[in-house]
């Protein structure tokens, strides 16, 4: 293990702890495994490339494990309609592109400033708490 993969070890750790959980080798697996990846898989697809790993996994233990790390902060947890959500290893504001017909997902580099959100109306008397910005469309091996 290099020095960069112990600093997100102990830092993940510590997130888990703060919460009153501990970084097992099943989180450690899960947490690795969406380190490594460009898009945001589903709890089924992070069993499938854990179980790689840890033949034992159950997809029960995987769903538990997501949503421990979702709620020490380390992972996001992204939910969209009736669609199966998707995990995502950054936990800042950003921006993501989703295929219409694989369903996958990745993030978008773009950056909105206030005057983008000027444009933005909401119905009056609508709250505004917070946004997404999504893009649909096809990726590269559903337009072939």
């Amino acid at each position: 293990m290099n020095s960069k993969q112990n600093q997100k070890g102990a830092t993940l750790k510590l997130k888990l702890e703060s919460r009153g959980a501990h970084l097992t080798q099943q989180r450690a697996a899960v947490f690795d495994y969406l380190s490594q990846v460009e898009h945001h898989p589903t709890a089924e697809e992070v069993y499938l490339a854990v179980k790689q790993k840890l033949p034992k996994i159950s997809l029960a233990t995987v769903y538990k494990n997501l949503e421990a790390l979702v709620n020490c902060g380390a992972v996001s947890k992204l939910s969209y309609g009736d669609a199966a959500a998707r995990y995502d290893i950054r936990t800042d504001h950003h921006y993501h592109t989703r295929c219409l017909g694989c369903g996958k997902m990745w993030d978008l580099e773009a950056k909105a400033g206030p005057d983008w959100l000027k444009q933005v109306k909401p119905q009056a008397g609508f709250a505004v708490k917070d946004y997404r910005l999504e893009l649909l469309g096809y990726c590269r091996d559903c337009r072939q």
